[in-house]
C-alpha cells in the first residue's frame, strides 16, 4: 500500500532532538511491513523560530519533503508541491497528523485519515482560536474519512466535544520496541525504595510535586533525569534527590530498569513514551489520572494513577511501600503484560487494522 503521511511533528533528519520520533517510528514499522511511505513537512516559519526547532529550505529530504510558509495555509497548496505530487503513487492513502498536517490535508481536496493530538484538542477548546482555526479545525475533522486519537484519554475528550464523530474513530497509541522489553525484574527493597522520574523541566510536568512528595519519606530514594531552566529552584527543595542532568536514551533505560517506581505526574500529555519505556523496564509506574497513558494504566492492576497533588502522589508511594510481595509481584506482572501488548509492531499493524474498519 501507499502511504502519504503529513505531519509537522517528523524528524527531517536523523540527529534532530527537538523533534519526538513516535510518529516516525509508525512510519519507519508500515515501511518494515512492505508499504511505501512518503512524508510531507508542513513546516509554519515561525512557530519553528518560536520553538527552537531546526530551519530546513523549501524541498526533498530522502522521504520527506519540506514545506515550508508564513501565512497557515492562505494559499494553493498544490502549487506549493507539484513535483512531489506528481512523483508520487496515485492511488496512495493520506494520513495528515497534528492541525497543520491535518488542515494541509484537507486542502488537498482528497480522502484522508485525521490523527489527532492535545494540540488538536487546544485548538478546538482555547479562546484564542475560536474565530478562526477553531473552524477550520473542525471542518476538517468532519471531512475526514476516519479519527486516529493519539491516546485513549484524548478519544475520551474528543467525543464528548463531537459525539457525531463515534463511528469513524479509533485509539492510535505508540508502542515500544520489542528488543527493550525486560523480562523480569528485581524485587523490591523496602529498605531503599529507588524512585525515578525523567523530563524536561517545564511546569507542567509537575516535577516539585514529585520531590515535595518524597521529601522526608523514610526508605525512599528519588533521582531526577532531565534539566531546564527551573533546576535550581528544583533542588532547593530537597537537597537529597540526586539530579543527572540530561542522559541518553540507553542510560535513561538503564536507570529504569535499576529503579522500583517510576512517577511523572504531568498534564496536557498527547501520550507519553516515557511510560512505557518504564513499563517495559520493570518500573512500578504511576501517571496522571485522565492524561497522558491513562486507559493503558489502569489503577492499582497493572501501575497507579494520581492527582497531580504532593499529598496523593505521597499517599500511592505509602501504599506501595505496605503493600505485601504477592499484591505487588501480581501488578508487576501485569505490568508486563501490559508492555507486550504495546510494541511499536503492533502497534502500528494496529492502526491500519482499525483505520481499514472505518474505510
Amino acid at each position: 500500500m501507499n502511504i502519504l503521511f503529513i505531519t509537522d511533528l517528523y524528524p527531517v533528519s536523523e540527529n534532530e532532538k527537538t523533534t519526538p520520533r513516535t510518529l516516525f517510528d509508525f512510519v519507519q514499522e508500515w515501511e518494515k511491513q512492505g508499504h511505501n511511505v512518503n512524508v510531507i513537512k508542513p513546516n509554519f516559519i515561525l512557530n519553528s523560530f518560536l520553538r527552537g526547532k531546526p530551519f530546513y529550505k523549501n524541498g526533498q529530504y530522502g522521504k520527506v519533503f519540506n514545506v515550508n510558509y508564513w501565512t497557515p495555509f492562505w494559499f494553493n497548496i498544490k502549487s506549493k508541491i507539484p513535483d512531489f505530487l506528481s512523483s508520487c503513487p496515485p492511488d496512495f492513502l493520506i494520513i495528515a497528523h497534528m492541525p497543520s498536517g491535518i488542515l494541509f490535508a484537507d486542502k488537498l481536496g482528497v480522502p484522508f485519515v485525521a490523527g489527532v493530538h492535545n494540540s488538536d484538542l487546544e485548538v478546538l477548546t482555547n479562546p484564542l482560536y475560536k474565530f478562526h482555526f477553531k473552524k477550520r479545525l473542525e471542518k476538517a475533522l468532519h471531512n475526514a474519512k476516519a479519527i486516529a486519537c493519539r491516546s485513549f484519554v484524548i478519544k475520551n475528550k474528543l467525543l464528548k466535544l463531537y459525539p457525531e464523530f463515534e463511528n469513524k474513530t479509533f485509539t492510535a497509541p505508540s508502542g515500544v520496541k520489542k528488543e527493550i522489553i525486560k523480562n523480569d525484574f528485581h524485587n523490591l527493597n523496602k529498605e531503599k525504595i529507588k524512585v525515578l522520574t525523567c523530563a524536561n523541566f517545564k511546569k507542567r510536568k509537575n516535577i516539585d510535586k514529585v520531590i515535595e512528595a518524597c521529601k522526608g519519606l523514610e526508605n525512599f530514594e528519588l533521582t531526577v533525569i532531565g534539566d531546564g531552566k527551573g533546576r535550581k529552584s528544583l533542588e532547593e527543595i530537597d537537597k537529597s534527590v540526586k539530579f543527572t542532568g540530561h542522559l541518553p536514551h540507553n542510560e535513561v533505560l538503564a536507570k529504569m530498569h535499576d529503579s522500583d517506581i517510576f512517577i511523572l505526574p504531568s498534564i496536557g500529555e498527547t501520550f507519553g513514551m516515557v511510560y512505557l519505556e518504564a513499563m517495559s523496564q520493570g518500573c512500578i509506574t504511576i501517571c496522571t489520572k485522565d492524561d497522558g497513558i491513562s486507559g493503558i494504566i489502569k489503577n492499582g492492576e497493572n501501575g497507579f494513577l494520581t492527582l497531580p497533588i504532593s499529598n496523593e502522589i505521597r499517599k500511592i508511594l505509602l501504599n506501595i511501600k505496605n503493600m505485601d510481595d504477592d499484591k505487588l509481584n501480581t501488578l508487576r506482572y501485569n505490568s508486563l503484560h501490559t508492555i507486550k501488548e504495546y510494541t511499536s509492531e503492533r502497534c502500528a499493524d494496529e492502526y491500519l487494522q482499525q483505520m481499514f474498519k472505518i474505510l
